[in-house]
């Protein structure tokens, strides 16, 4: 706690008066903050570039590019992955066969691909729609990384494989999608003629200079030198370079300062220097506000995000690997340009680029929050909004929709008339919400709002200023704490009754009191028995195999016949099961009966009634292997 105070303190200076922003100034915050930040987080290397009127400002590396061989990261010669930042990219592209009358932004995607998006609703899903992440696809994650680039399938045959289920009418449900963007980069390639890497190279990166960026995997040889190590956490060793199956979503290798070369072309409504690679016209209408599904929060422009703050309209990308962790922001009105990447994850107790951009915008465009009197059914506004929420983007009909259950978002009402989402400061304490305007809250000595409305059936919708995903009320039976109930319950049924099993036989042989059953009573206990092995066997596998989301290079075609056996093992589970619901039944009629024999056997009957209900409800043992 006393680290995050101090880090605190040594970020707070940026609250003072608007500061001139300057190299010098800009160097003596950042030099202030990130080595500490580093130190804090046991993150092994940054870099950070800021741009302004056009111009590089400011850059420079911190820390290691590679912790054991003591290697400095620099801005113009260490490479990073900017992950998810890598879409517009991507989006820029589209954009530029849109103004050449090659792509319709509102055209049915049908019609561009070799395959068919099956008619699941009545709208089509355009390139609008996937710009704006809201065409409606579930999240899938089976494949979207590969252990090695040997393993990298050509992208059309990973898409036809990877076709997630459409779960939201197209143009209603913002719902990230990594498998939508890879669809636009095939969208690309079939319309351009040429693959995506060389596309992105002739018409983004040479054009602009970008010498020190590919979308190569693996990376060509000249760059490989310049190729920062990835980490968990400085403190352990490297992890290997992440190779991404669904490229056009997240697959760049990029330089600090070549990425404000491609920052600059944006400010600048599509022109580097003497280069042009948007039209005015075009980059405008890519910047400008598309889709809002909460109003009045931020919205979606056409591939880039909207998240104003400090009275400032800015707009940005962020982006994830399992090890690198990085932010672009575009503040147009200003002319500025923010870009940093780390290339470690760190501890997550709180989030470190977060951290210094909310800082440098203190600094640079400080902002006052201006007073709002809470709406006179406020009190009853927050008891409304109470209860359990899931994301938008998640997995609803594969085998891990079940991790849905385990990540519900529960807003509470406090004592003092304000919620609580679960979202935290960075002193890591609680935010609290007070209600500025119906249905929209503000973050208490803060700006973060979120804000309600409801849908057509009436469930509530929950949205939060960024990221732009929204967040659905779940009915009771799919709340955190009734799916905890059912989790937590069965299993400590099923475990307790594995382990007296063999206590109990112990016990018997010890006194030498043999179990006398009649035939019939025994093969009922041994099918009991047999069940809750099965049951516990498929829930522990289960545990194991969610240490694989940490690597999603392991989610590949290759653990088919793994999770096939786990299925198997739940059906035997359910199948057999049922002996153990006959059984419960004949204690409830049996009173002579031992009281204990009663009880456990009721018990298990009940857990294996949980059991079922859960692993069929959250599709775990679903026919399908897609996810």
């Amino acid at each position: 706690m006393r680290s995050i105070v101090f880090l605190t303190m040594a970020l707070a200076f940026a609250r003072a008066d608007a500061q001139t922003m300057t190299a010098s100034d800009v160097e003596a915050f950042l030099d202030g903050v990130l080595p500490l930040q580093l130190q804090r987080e046991d993150i092994a290397g940054a870099a950070v570039v800021v741009v302004k009127d056009g111009k590089i400002l400011f850059s420079k590396g911190y820390g290691y590019a590679d912790v054991a061989q003591r290697k400095p990261a620099t801005a113009d010669a260490t490479l990073f992955r900017p992950g998810s930042i890598s879409k517009l990219f991507t989006w820029t592209s589209i954009m530029q066969l849109v103004e050449q009358k090659k792509l319709d932004l509102d055209r049915d995607v049908n019609e561009y691909i070799d395959f068919k998006i099956p008619a699941t609703y009545p709208q089509p899903i355009t390139l609008r729609n996937i710009m704006t992440h809201t065409p409606g696809f579930e999240e899938a994650i089976k494949d979207l990384f590969v252990a090695e680039p040997k393993d990298l399938k050509p992208l059309g045959e990973y898409l036809k494989a990877s076709l997630p289920e459409r779960v939201f009418p197209p143009g209603t449900t913002p719902a990230y999608s990594n498998y939508a963007t890879a669809l636009a980069g095939y969208i690309l390639q079939r319309v351009s003629g040429e693959s995506y890497e060389d596309y992105v190279e002739r018409h983004i990166l040479q054009p602009l200079g970008m010498a020190r960026t590919t979308f190569r995997q693996p990376l060509p040889e000249a760059l490989r030198p310049m190729m920062s190590n990835g980490y968990q956490v400085a403190s352990k060793p490297a992890k290997p370079f992440e190779v991404v199956q669904g490229w056009p979503a997240g697959s760049s290798s990029t330089t600090a300062t070549d990425m404000a070369r491609f920052m600059i072309a944006h400010l600048q409504d599509g022109q580097y220097d003497a280069v042009r690679i948007l039209q005015p016209e075009t980059a405008r209408l890519m910047h400008s506000a598309q889709f809002v599904a909460v109003p009045p929060l931020n919205s979606m422009a056409l591939g880039f995000y909207e998240e104003t703050r400090n009275g400032q309209r800015i707009i940005g990308h962020g982006g994830d690997t399992v090890c690198f962790h990085s932010d672009l922001h575009l503040i147009p009105a200003a002319g500025v340009g923010f870009f940093i990447s780390y290339n470690s994850a760190g501890k997550g107790e709180i989030s470190p680029r977060s951290a210094v951009w909310e800082k440098f915008l203190d600094r640079y465009f400080p902002y006052r929050t201006p007073e709002a009197t809470p709406p006179a059914d406020a009190a009853r506004d927050a008891q409304e909004v109470s209860g359990s929420y899931q994301v938008s983007r998640r997995p609803q009909t594969s085998i891990l929709s079940f991790i849905s259950a385990a990540s519900v978002t529960s807003v509470s009402v406090n004592s003092d008339g304000t919620i609580s989402t679960g979202d935290r400061q960075l002193s890591g304490q609680p935010k609290h919400f007070r209600e500025v305007a119906p249905l929209v809250f503000r973050q208490e000595n803060g700006q973060d709002r979120v804000a309600f409305r409801k849908d057509s059936s009436g469930r509530m919708i929950m949205g939060v200023d960024f990221p732009f995903m929204v967040f659905e009320k779940t009915p009771w039976y799919e709340s955190g704490p009734f799916n905890k109930a059912i989790i937590f319950g069965t299993l400590g049924v099923l475990v307790l009754i594995v382990v007296l099993w063999p206590v109990g036989a112990i016990v018997r042989w010890h006194y030498a009191r043999p179990l006398k059953l009649a035939p019939g009573d025994g093969r009922i206990r041994w099918l009991v028995r047999l069940a809750c092995l099965a049951m516990v066997a498929f829930a522990l596998a289960w545990v194991s195999l969610l240490a694989s989301l940490g690597d999603p290079g392991k989610l590949t075609d290759a653990r088919d016949p793994l999770f096939r056996m786990i299925q198997i093992v739940g059906w035997l589970g359910v199948i057999v099961g049922i002996a153990a619901l006959y059984d419960g039944w004949r204690a409830l009629r049996d009173s002579e009966r031992w009281w204990w024999s009663r009880v456990s056997a009721i018990g298990v009957a009940v857990a294996w009634a949980g059991f079922t209900w859960f692993v069929y409800h959250w599709h775990m043992l679903r026919f399908s292997l897609k996810y």
